[in-house]
């Protein structure tokens, strides 16, 4: 029997505070005595890897699941990819255009959005100064027939079209409702728990060794197929209630106290 343990970690709300998105000390020390008791430490984040925070990267983990599983990666080396089909990406855009609906997309190198949309709001024009982004609309035409994305976040304006977007998104990816008409738009096929099963399969680990942590809904995935799951003290939408236990919220040495209470330090 394989003993090894492995541990997914979330990134926001599980390793990195609320604003101003820091790693607590106490969770450096528990990653760290975590490392040097033999497991290993992956990064499960519904994040690409153009969106990794420096605070994140700073760290040392044995790999990273990035984009909800679309991504994955061990010791720098690609292990898996899945990305959305150039004609999918391009269906889309226009529906969020036809349905005024505003959108940033994620892909392993970039993020993008559409000049041309007619959905524009104060929050979209803070996240393109804040976020280094590409305007698809500012492709050459060879860039527009192969350019494709992991996943994408829509926000809903007063006048979008909702229902329509929403039927659309059931056909051919998977929604994730952040509240406040956040909405994390993933690939079908693809999760945190796709990403971890790849993992426990390469490394013939058993389920029961596999530990996961984690604060919103689009962890559930991830929690659920886990054989140890945490839920932060922070954690919302009452993912709370499918995991094996609770520690106190990431600010208040929650990793810590967690990775204590099941013995991994």
């Amino acid at each position: 029997m394989n003993n090894k343990k492995i541990l997914f970690f979330d990134i926001d709300g599980t390793l990195l505070t609320p604003h101003p998105f820091t790693v607590p000390e106490s969770t450096k020390l528990a990653l760290k005595k975590a490392h040097e008791n033999g497991h290993l430490l992956f990064i499960n984040t519904g994040r690409t890897k153009a969106m990794m925070p420096e605070e994140i990267s700073e760290l040392h983990f044995d790999g990273y699941v990035y984009g909800c599983g679309t991504h994955i990666y061990m010791d720098n080396k690609l292990l898996f990819f899945r990305t959305v089909p150039n004609l999918l990406c391009k269906e889309t855009v226009d529906l969020l255009r036809k349905c005024k609906i505003e959108a940033m997309f994620e892909s392993n190198t970039a993020i993008l959005y559409d000049g041309a949309s007619p959905a524009q709001s104060e929050f979209g024009a803070r996240m393109r100064k804040e976020i280094p982004m590409t305007d698809i609309t500012k492709f050459n035409r060879e860039d527009a027939c192969t350019y494709s994305y992991d996943k994408f976040l829509a926000r809903m304006l007063p006048d979008s079209d909702v229902e329509k977007f929403r039927k659309f998104c059931n056909d051919h990816y998977t929604v994730f409702d952040h509240e406040d008409g956040i909405w994390e738009v993933t690939q079908k096929g693809t999760s945190k728990a796709t990403g971890m099963e790849f993992l426990l399969d390469r490394f013939s680990i058993p389920k029961e060794n596999c530990y996961a942590f984690g604060d919103s809904p689009n962890d559930l995935p991830m929690l659920k197929a886990a054989g140890i799951s945490v839920a932060m003290g922070n954690a919302y939408g009452g993912i709370e209630k499918d995991c094996t236990w609770q520690t106190s919220a990431v600010d208040k040495d929650g990793i810590y106290h967690a990775l204590e209470h099941l013995n991994l330090i």
